[in-house]
């Protein structure tokens, strides 16, 4: 919602909104994915490794944009340019 409101305001918000888009459009994704495994038993533990690695590069991401550093999540399909 931010990045909608603040993308025209500077470069800046609308290259770290929409990796940060494209990062949780990636997580659903995968969750997506590791829910389907679910069904074979190793899905739980994806679903577990999906939601901590998400918190995680979401706190570091948001330390660097803090920064004024851009982030570049791993592990991220590009889907908005």
């Amino acid at each position: 919602i931010v990045w909608l409101a603040k993308r025209n305001d500077s470069p800046e918000i609308d290259e770290n909104g929409k990796e940060s888009l494209n990062f949780q459009i990636s997580m659903l994704i995968y969750n997506v994915i590791a829910g389907v495994l679910c069904l074979l038993l190793i899905g739980f533990v994806i679903l577990a490794i999906l939601h901590i690695l998400n918190l995680v590069l979401v706190i570091v991401a948001s330390i660097q944009a803090n920064e004024g550093k851009f982030y570049r999540y791993p592990i991220t399909i590009r889907l908005i340019k």
